[in-house]
């Protein structure tokens, strides 16, 4: 009798289970028949394509045997400036907004894996970190659910150490490739804000850091400019360069010339570019 009690007990469960609302069922499916478009695409073969008439084609195709699916090489590390997760899981499923990431996390340190680290997400924009200027063809996007102002929970910054350690070790990323969207798009963002823990993600391999400043003699030829474009800085808009390095390594978020300080800061930083 229990065993039957037990039964019917757990069919009940799946069938409550299978009836559970699914709030993104619709969008859901829209990923799979994208995601199967392009995968039509990859399968074409490239002799069915159109090419000028011009050209001299042979009447037989060769394909190589040696390829393999392009990877991220660079992470770029986002707040959300949303009010919760729920309305960036909004934001992201919504075709007019044009803009996504591969991963979101949020307050409480879950982790939403929305698009495959192989595809193209919407996250970077109009950016550029040393001579790359598609970003969004050569990174992952990750969101963390933040106002812009607000410190980052123990959970998210958990979480986000944990992710960044699975795509280092998947994609072989280097450390110096784990960037904010404010150092890409300086004039345009400043995220992840002020608040953000780079040197406890540095010293963990996920970052570029520098060494203790005590005792050092910056040269007194030193350009801060070009050593702002060494380390990977868009210096066309100098000013908003230098309000992002302060941001990112030194935790200040202002305006203004380097100090002295400031400049053994940014000469240390650069002989790791070197």
């Amino acid at each position: 009798m229990m065993r039957s009690y037990a039964l019917l007990f757990i069919a009940g469960t799946l069938i409550l289970a299978s009836c559970a609302p699914k709030p993104y069922a619709a969008t859901n499916k829209m990923y799979k028949s994208k995601a199967g478009n392009f995968a039509k695409m990859i399968n074409a073969t490239p002799k069915d394509s159109v090419i000028a008439d011009s050209l001299k084609i042979p009447p037989y195709w060769v394909g190589t045997t040696n390829f393999g699916m392009r990877k991220p090489n660079m992470v770029i590390i986002h707040h959300t400036a949303q009010n919760s997760c729920e309305q960036t899981l909004k934001t992201f499923t919504l075709e007019r907004t044009q803009v996504s990431a591969h991963y979101v996390i949020c307050e409480d340190g879950t982790l939403h894996h929305m698009l495959n680290d192989y595809l193209r997400a919407w996250h970077a924009g109009n950016s550029k970190w040393g001579g790359v200027t598609d970003i969004n063809s050569s990174s992952i996007g990750i969101e963390i659910d933040n106002d812009g102002f607000e410190k980052f929970s123990e959970a998210q910054l958990n979480t986000l150490m944990g992710l960044l350690a699975t795509l280092k070790k998947d994609y072989g990323i280097p450390a110096a490739n784990f960037i904010g969207h404010g150092d890409i798009a300086p004039s345009r963002k400043n995220d992840p804000n002020v608040n953000f823990p780079w040197k406890r993600f540095a010293d963990s391999g996920y970052g570029v850091w520098y060494a203790d400043t005590t005792g050092v003699v910056v040269p007194a030829d030193f350009n801060s400019t070009l050593a702002l474009r060494i380390v990977g800085y868009d210096v066309s808009k100098l000013a908003a360069a230098t309000q992002a390095f302060r941001r990112h390594f030194l935790s200040i978020d202002k305006p203004g010339e380097l100090t002295e300080p400031e400049k053994k800061v940014l000469y240390l930083l650069m002989q790791k570019y070197l």
